[in-house]
């Protein structure tokens, strides 16, 4: 993760980043983002939901980094930001390569949040038609069976 702010960093100086998530969605649609990093702490969380599977779409390093304020300075900014798209690295062009190398060995800092959660099923809801009976399980056997109308 400290790389990851480096890269950021350098590349604010020397080279050309995007800030923001309109900023880094256009630069990752028009192919132009080389890293994208977005902040963990972002509320609701659906804002930012889109980009993994963007950044995975034009095959973009993705990272996850620590807080807004933290992603915000690292961009020289004087407040919070929720994502950073490096269009230009400067003169951290080793630094890149260090990141690309660990997001293609499968580094967890280069995963999304959902690769990195596990995914639990949604069960479908199932509804009776008139006069039909379901099957309850176990956890529903406690709850009462509405009484039949007839």
């Amino acid at each position: 993760m400290e790389n990851v702010y480096q890269l950021i960093e350098v590349a604010q100086k020397t080279g050309q980043i995007k800030k923001g998530i309109n900023e880094v969605t256009k630069a990752i649609e028009r192919g132009k983002a080389k890293i994208v990093a977005v902040a963990s702490d972002i509320t609701p969380p659906e804002v930012v939901m889109h980009l993994p599977m963007l950044c995975k779409e034009k095959d973009i390093p993705y990272f996850e980094v620590g807080s807004r304020e933290e992603l915000g300075a690292a961009a020289g900014l004087g407040r919070p930001t929720a994502a950073v798209a490096v269009i230009s690295e400067g003169d951290a062009k080793d630094v890149m390569k260090e990141l690309k190398r660990g997001s293609a060995k499968g580094d967890s800092a280069g995963k999304s949040a959902e690769e990195k959660q596990e995914v639990k099923p949604v069960e479908e809801k199932v509804e009776a038609k008139p006069g039909e009976v379901l099957p309850q399980k176990p956890a529903d056997a406690k709850k009462k069976a509405p009484a039949k109308k007839e």
